[in-house]
């Protein structure tokens, strides 16, 4: 990832991020500490990419709508769970759903595709970006400085260990969150749309 993101800089950022990249942001951000990338550009580069994807997500619902999810299982799987959220939260849901795993696609989809207005789905993405960009570049950041101190403290013999439990770490939480969705997907109370 970071010889990706020293290759292709700035750009790397934006189209992860434009993806669904919270982990080309953490890297980045982590690389802003090193100081090989500007962390205020890192947050506005990653604010411009999250801004414009979740945007043509939102298109794409609009133009093709429920036909698009009809044609894809696990998408209705969570546009249900999308529903749900969004009727019980509504606009902290609409600022706050990229940083839900697995749902920052759908919900622009689903959102397009019910016809919600284009104008307040803009203003909820850029408020949802900014928080977005800002946090997970200041994660990064953090990080960045916390392995520094770590490798400062221990010495380099340690970088191979301590890759490693950061690595199962992530791993550990990935399969942990993969899980709780699962289990909430299975007892959604929300019944399929005809």
């Amino acid at each position: 990832m970071e010889a990706f993101i020293a290759h292709w800089g700035y750009l790397a950022i934006l189209g992860g991020t434009f993806i669904e990249g919270e982990a080309v942001l953490v890297a980045a951000g982590a690389m802003a500490h090193q100081g090989l990338l500007w962390l205020p550009w890192v947050i506005v580069v990653a604010f411009v990419g999250g801004v414009l994807g979740d945007q043509a997500w939102f298109l794409i619902g609009r133009r093709y709508g429920k036909p698009y999810l009809a044609r894809r299982p696990k998408l209705q799987e969570r546009a249900r769970v999308v529903q749900t959220w969004l009727d019980k939260y509504g606009t902290l849901f609409l600022i706050g759903f990229r940083f839900m795993y697995g749902l920052r696609t759908v919900t622009p989809v689903l959102l397009g595709a019910t016809g919600f207005s284009e104008r307040r789905f803009l203003l909820y993405n850029v408020l949802g970006a900014a928080l977005w960009s800002t946090s997970f570049g200041a994660i990064g950041y953090g990080l960045g400085a916390g392995v520094k101190a770590l490798l400062a403290r221990h010495g380099h013999t340690h970088e191979l260990l301590l890759v490693g439990v950061v690595v199962a770490l992530v791993i550990a939480l990935a399969v942990f969150v993969r899980m709780r969705r699962r289990e909430r997907l299975g007892t959604d109370p929300i019944p399929a749309q005809q």
